[in-house]
């Protein structure tokens, strides 16, 4: 742990000796960090990039909002909707969507009451 009285140019110099570098990215429009359950969206954020011994460390801060990833939906899931409801593939893609998936909803949703 560093003590507290250190001044920036001191800190510069000690981070200098280690080989440490750090620098801030300047007008960061946004940040989108994608996994298979969805998208983590940074739209404004602050970046720093810390260089040491060869390795580049990026850290983020600011607030993501999440964002659901749609779910991928096989054409034989579209095609069994599609007959069983009765209606084109277009139509039983986007009850399989809607219901992310589920080809008993979907059907049920398509389905005359």
């Amino acid at each position: 742990m560093l003590p507290g009285n250190i001044n920036p140019r001191q800190m510069k110099a000690m981070m200098k000796k280690l080989g440490m570098n750090v620098e801030q990215i300047e007008d960061v429009q946004s940040i989108i960090i994608k996994t298979p359950k969805g998208n983590y969206i940074f739209d404004s954020a602050e970046v720093s990039a810390m260089t040491m011994q060869g390795q580049t460390t990026y850290q983020i801060t600011g607030q993501p909002r999440f964002e659901e990833a749609a779910p991928q939906i096989p054409r034989e899931d579209v095609a069994m909707v599609a007959a069983q409801a009765n209606v084109s593939e277009e139509k039983a893609k986007e009850a399989l969507v809607a219901t992310k998936g589920d080809i008993a909803e979907a059907i049920m949703r398509l389905s005359p009451s």
